[in-house]
């Protein structure tokens, strides 16, 4: 009963939560175009690596291992901090001076883009394997061109069938977002830590963030699981 008594929810919910409504914006923001970054990746290295080029094959290959060999907050950092140090010597060495500097938040939607399109890519190569090769067939025979069939026919059967495993990964993605605190994204997690470092509320301030993600995550699995649903009943 004591140590409840020295917990103040009350108190915390009145100055953080305001702070937090706001962090659910950044959050969105992230993840939305960080979600259609990874699509837009994931597309374009699974139609690479179903190339019959082995040079373009080979090269997606190591990116991938790359990549998914390195934790997601590493790439993180280094996309913050060390690209735009990297941009400046290439500059300074072709006799150029520059001061490039990424914003945090574009730094992160870029981080959690390629990391989660880099996953992305090897479902939707899988899917996209799995189409009935006669589809394929019968759209060249009835005069489509190779590229044609593979966006007009193969891909969106492909995409239809991926549909849960995308917005799974769109859950994970959010969580991960707290991740962006690292790289100075005021987003949740860094707003509960300024808040717990100032005023010392560290149950009630990290109570509330983790009520924060749940309020995020439950329902969007929810609505994930009921298009599954659909999907499968249509």
């Amino acid at each position: 009963m004591n140590l409840l008594s020295q917990l103040h929810f009350a108190k915390a919910a009145e100055l953080l939560i305001p702070s937090l409504l706001s962090g659910f914006g950044v959050v969105i923001k992230a993840t939305i175009f960080g979600f259609l970054l990874a699509i837009v990746l994931g597309m374009v290295i699974a139609i690479g690596r179903l190339s019959q080029l082995k040079p373009i094959r080979g090269v997606l290959y190591l990116f991938l291992e790359l990549i998914r060999g390195t934790p997601l907050l590493v790439q993180l950092v280094y996309i913050y901090y060390v690209v735009p140090l990297l941009l400046n010597l290439l500059a300074g060495i072709l006799g150029f001076k520059t001061d490039v500097q990424i914003a945090s938040l574009t730094a992160g939607i870029i981080g959690i883009g390629i990391n989660y399109g880099c996953y992305m890519s090897e479902v939707i190569r899988a899917s996209i394997l799995s189409v009935d090769k006669g589809q394929t067939e019968a759209a060249l025979v009835l005069g489509l061109g190779k590229y044609e069939a593979l966006f007009r026919i193969v891909i969106p059967q492909a995409f239809r069938s991926i549909i849960p495993s995308l917005g799974n990964y769109l859950v994970m993605m959010v969580k991960d977002t707290s991740l962006l605190a690292y790289v100075a994204v005021n987003e949740l997690l860094l707003r509960t830590q300024n808040f717990a470092s100032q005023t010392f509320l560290t149950i009630e301030a990290y109570t509330y963030l983790a009520l924060a993600y749940l309020i995020i995550s439950i329902p969007l699995s929810h609505l994930i699981k009921y298009v599954e649903y659909k999907l499968k009943t249509n």
